[in-house]
């Protein structure tokens, strides 16, 4: 709908749809289609666990995956901004 209403598309499209390939287990589409599904999932993977069974260096792992999914998804967007 972004991409209608505005011309472009937003940070988050094609997330959904990633995650259904993956599920679908056509993972290179899935890259493809947004590349921090994969840094997502282990993100999510991460605080899951750290929830049920904490470990010690949790909150920096997930520091590093946060910062590193942001700049995989901002990179993606500036990337489809231009082509």
């Amino acid at each position: 709908m972004n991409k209608k209403l505005l011309g472009f598309e937003c940070l988050g499209c094609g997330m959904q749809r990633s995650a259904s390939l993956v599920l679908k287990g056509e993972f290179t589409e899935a890259f493809y289609m947004y590349p921090a599904i994969y840094t997502l999932i282990l993100l999510f993977v991460i605080i899951a666990i750290n929830h049920f069974n904490n470990f010690k260096y949790a909150s920096k792992v997930i520091t590093v995956l946060v910062i590193l999914n942001v700049i995989i998804i901002v990179g993606n967007f500036a990337i489809k901004l231009t082509h």
